[in-house]
Formats: structure tokens, sequence, C-alpha cells
């Protein structure tokens, strides 16, 4: 983790460039970026107070909601403070810890909301498909332990990659052409060979997003299955859907645009925008906020 010159030890030190390259947009792109944060803030502590103070509210879905609407706020306000502040002072270094305590904040709650729109996904199938047992399959004793497991995940899968990101070497000081300290940029400005650590992070990566999509591809398959077969109610079942539906694309659909953006060079501010937008998309879920 930390260098040796002659006897003394040094501490690397990170410089997040952000949007540097675009001098010109950095005022407009702190005022968005600064309201994209704010409705995201407001929104999802607004829906963690309604949901508590409103018994009508103290359903299955809305304890999930509840903790989607935590995760989200947690993530953003991990993000964007740093990032409002490199877009307007001159001073963009972070040290390495900060940086390193930054990542592992940031994936636990990007990990664990992953894993918590997947266990809405099945929480509305078994509303839909099994509505008759609803109550026996979606217990209050399964819910904590789908929703414990997302963070345990999380916490396990960011845990693993900060052990092997610490056991690189890291140069005296590096420039990090990001505006967060994501595990691709640091392991990108290590000293030593960071095969390892990047098959690793490739590996946890793929399963997360892989296994997640396959829970909520099925259930949403089941479920269109299931409604289409009905007679009627189909409209109510689709609006109550749709809005975690909206969650999922914005989520999901920003991950997959990122790592699979075919020219990363020339879209480089399209990908850093893309980035940021991404954290308030359980914002879309307030839409299911009726009594």
């Amino acid at each position: 983790m930390m260098l040796s010159k002659g006897n003394q030890s040094i501490i690397p030190t990170f410089i997040l460039l952000g949007f540097s390259e675009y001098p010109e947009l950095q005022i407009p792109l702190f005022l968005v970026f600064l309201s994209t944060y704010t409705v995201t803030v407001v929104g999802n502590l607004g829906m963690i107070i309604i949901i508590k103070i409103n018994p009508k509210l103290h359903t299955i879905m809305y304890f999930f909601l509840s903790h989607l609407s935590f995760v989200d706020f947690c993530y953003s306000t991990i993000v964007t403070p740093k990032l409002l502040e490199n877009l307007i002072a001159e001073d963009r270094t972070i040290p390495f810890s900060g940086c390193i305590l930054q990542f592992c904040f940031a994936c636990i709650f990007a990990v664990t909301e992953t894993f918590m729109l997947a266990a809405m996904a099945y929480d509305r199938f078994v509303a839909v498909c099994n509505p008759l047992l609803y109550t026996t399959i979606m217990s209050q004793k399964l819910c904590v332990l789908l929703v414990a497991g997302s963070y345990s995940w999380g916490i396990v899968c960011t845990l693993t990659l900060t052990y092997f990101l610490l056991a690189l070497s890291y140069c005296e000081s590096s420039i990090i052409n990001n505006f967060i300290c994501d595990y691709s940029v640091i392991v990108s400005v290590s000293c030593s060979d960071p095969h390892i650590s990047q098959m690793l992070c490739f590996i946890i990566a793929i399963f997360n997003e892989g296994s997640s999509l396959m829970i909520i591809l099925l259930s949403y398959i089941l479920i269109f299955i299931t409604v289409m077969r009905m007679p009627s109610g189909r409209q109510k079942i689709f609006s109550t859907c749709a809005s975690h539906l909206t969650a999922i694309t914005i989520f999901h659909g920003t991950i997959l645009f990122l790592y699979c953006i075919p020219n990363p060079k020339t879209s480089w501010l399209v990908v850093k925008v893309a980035s940021v937008f991404y954290s308030g998309d359980s914002y879309a879920e307030s839409f299911d906020l009726q009594p």
C-alpha cells in the first residue's frame, strides 16, 4: 500500500481529474449535479419518513422500498459531494486512505442495491403469481434475510476487492481520470501487476450483474405470463410494477452502458455524466407511494 523512499514511507496521493478537461462546462455541470443530488436526497429521505409514519405503508413492498431509498441516499452522499467539490475547487487531490474509503462505501451500497432490486422483483412475482400464499412465502423472517443478505454480500464483495487493492503498490502521486475512486481506475494507476485484481473484479461484477438480472428477468417473465392470462386487472398490476421496472432500467441500463460502451476514449464525457445520474434511480420508486 505504501512505498518506501530511503528510510521514509510514502503514502500515495491521487488527483481526481473529474471534468477538468471541460472548464467551460464545470459551472453548468455543478448546477445540474447539485440539483440532481438535492432531488435525490429529498426524495429518498422523504420516502423513508413517509413510509415510517404512515401505518398503511407498513407492508413488505414498502419495507424493501425504504431500504432501497436508504441505500440510494447513502451512495449518492458518498459520491456526489466530492464530485461537486472537484468542480469548483482547484485542489483535486485525495489521500490514498480517502480514496479507498470512498470506493469501499460506494461498492457496498452499489452491490446492495443490485440485489435489493432483485429481491423486490421476487416479491412482486410472489404477489402476482401466488397471491393466496403471499403472506406465507414472504414472511417477515424471509424479508429480513433478503435485506440482510444484500447488505452482507455487498460487504463481502467490498472487503475482498479492497484486500487485493491494498496488496498492490502505488506511485507517490497518480492521476485518476475520473470523479470518483472506482476500482478499475485505482487499479490502473498501480505500479505493480494488476492482472489478478482485474480478473477478480471482472468475475465478481459478472456474477453480481448476471445473477441479479437473471432473477429480475425470470420474475417479470412469469409475472407477464400470469397477467396475460387474467381476464381483468392487468392495468393495475402493470402500473404497480412500472416504477420498479423504471428503477431497474436506469440502474442496470447505466451499468451495462458504462461497461459495454464501444469507444470510451471518444465518449468519456458521456460516460462520466451517465455514471452520476444513475445514483438517483430509486427516486423513481416514489410513484409507488400510494396508500
